[in-house]
């Protein structure tokens, strides 16, 4: 009987979750297409296999970020608009990225810090503009082995988390969703007009993709 074990070719990385599936696709495509109108420069590549298993093995990954990862890693991708501009983290800065937050001398935290950062609160972005994290929530996983996207403001006392996207899948749509409305829209000089009508226009557009996010208000 023919062995049903994959052959890798020598040199090539294989990780089990690098298939997306169909919604993640979606989702990717959608985000690529909108850097591509923009002619923004974005770099997406396939993650390492070993730092997919070390990530997930100590920050307790959900599937379908990992599975991002494994076939779009964010070497370089900074959304652009009237209203925020979010940098994506790439998996080889990921584990630095939570020293003091998630991780404390390199484990992961079980209990709440002094300063509130939760277990679970996985940080994937920041925004460029403030600083402020975007994050994971790996403890409030669904059926997909999805989750929440959150921010918080950063400088305050306590991190009181403000829903993004209700899961990390629909926040890479509304990403693209954010950058399309914000074609015709000039890159500096930005003055409050043009941010009010860009919140304005974009209201309607994340009602469509997830009405949890539109009714938390963090983008509008």
């Amino acid at each position: 009987m023919p062995s049903r074990h994959r052959v890798l070719k020598p040199g090539i990385p294989s990780y089990p979750e690098a298939r997306l599936d169909s919604d993640l696709a979606e989702s990717v495509a959608a985000l690529k297409e909108s850097f591509e109108r923009r002619q923004i420069p974005a770099n997406f590549a396939k993650s390492p296999a070993e730092l997919l298993v070390t990530l997930k093995s100590t920050l307790g990954l959900t599937r379908r970020y990992s599975t991002f990862l494994a076939a779009a890693d964010p070497i370089e991708c900074e959304t652009r608009t009237p209203s925020e501009v979010i940098r994506l983290v790439p998996a080889a800065d990921l584990l630095k990225e939570q020293e003091g937050f998630a991780l404390q001398d390199g484990q992961l935290i079980t209990q709440a810090r002094k300063n509130v950062w939760r277990p679970g609160w996985i940080i994937i972005g920041h925004s460029s503009l403030l600083g402020d994290p975007y994050f994971l929530d790996v403890s409030q996983a669904d059926a997909e082995d999805d989750c929440p996207v959150y921010t918080a403001m950063g400088g305050t006392d306590i991190w009181e988390p403000k829903l993004c996207a209700s899961s990390f899948a629909l926040f890479l749509r509304t990403l693209a969703v954010t950058m399309k409305v914000a074609e015709g829209f000039k890159e500096s000089n930005l003055d409050y007009d043009d941010e009010f009508v860009f919140r304005e226009a974009l209201g309607p557009k994340i009602r469509e993709v997830d009405p949890a996010a539109l009714k938390a208000g963090h983008w509008t």
